[in-house]
């Protein structure tokens, strides 16, 4: 390949990135100005993020149109270092929460959440009291639970269903409970719970109330953040080695062309 075709490549990759970034940014302060608490929580780590892969592209992108080897090379070594946090980052986020996988129950398509499957540090920050406040209110509002009575009209429906690790555990009490279901939305509480497990009291079927501070739904919202976390983190991965090695490539050709 030659510099010519190397930096030109270079070049509009991190055109293109630096317009991704931009419109990360934007959504960003989009989230700054809405008045839902959810996507308020998310405002910092969204912008922080556009701002680096902006800065970085920035960098990349002046590199290679202009030939200038100093950018090149430190546009290198920032990538290598973000390569290197988000390796970090999803091998600690396979190792923290892969106990977290979920316990298969006879008769059910789906899996059940214990939060005691998690190390004693995370179990801690998840059971941060307000932490735990601004997560529920995001999983109340997103309606997994009051969709479940529209999607299943039958109980047969519903026992067969394959749900996801946020409503098996905060749309529902535990199956240990002993709590027969009436329908997609409504268990009989009437039933004496058979199993010490807390969660059976905290279940209620009010809509905002379910069980929502039920250890089993943390432990649902850990298992779906994991499953997110380690895709996007190898999809994240598999990007920067990309634009890693070609800036090798094209930091190698200009110098040789220097020389």
């Amino acid at each position: 390949m030659s510099t010519g075709t190397s930096t030109f490549v270079i070049r509009w990759i991190n055109f293109l990135t630096m317009i991704l970034a931009i419109a990360v940014i934007c959504f960003g302060i989009w989230m700054s100005t809405h008045h839902d608490e959810c996507r308020k929580y998310l405002t910092l780590p969204v912008m922080g993020l556009g701002a680096l892969i902006l800065v970085i592209s920035l960098i990349g992108f002046l590199g290679a149109l202009k030939n200038i080897s100093i950018l090149l090379w430190t546009y290198l070594v920032m990538l290598f270092l973000v390569l290197v946090a988000v390796l970090v980052f999803t091998v600690l986020a396979f190792i923290i929460t892969n106990n977290g996988s979920g316990h298969s129950v006879a008769g059910l398509r789906y899996k059940e959440y214990h939060l005691q499957d998690y190390s004693d540090l995370f179990s801690k920050q998840l059971n941060n009291t307000k932490r735990w406040r601004r997560l529920k209110s995001c999983l109340v509002k997103s309606e997994d639970c009051n969709d479940l009575p529209k999607k299943y009209k039958t109980l047969k429906e519903y026992k067969t269903a394959e749900l996801t690790p946020i409503q098996a555990g905060c749309c529902r009490p535990p199956s240990e409970c002993g709590y027969p279901a009436r329908n997609a939305s409504y268990y009989d509480l009437s039933f004496h719970p058979v199993s010490t497990n807390k969660d059976c009291k905290i279940y209620k079927n009010t809509r905002n109330v379910k069980c929502y501070n039920c250890d089993s739904c943390k432990q649902g919202w850990s298992c779906t953040i994991h499953e997110d976390g380690v895709e996007s983190g190898c999809n994240l991965q598999c990007h920067s080695i990309c634009r890693f090695v070609g800036g090798v490539l094209c930091g190698l050709l200009c110098s040789e062309e220097c020389c």
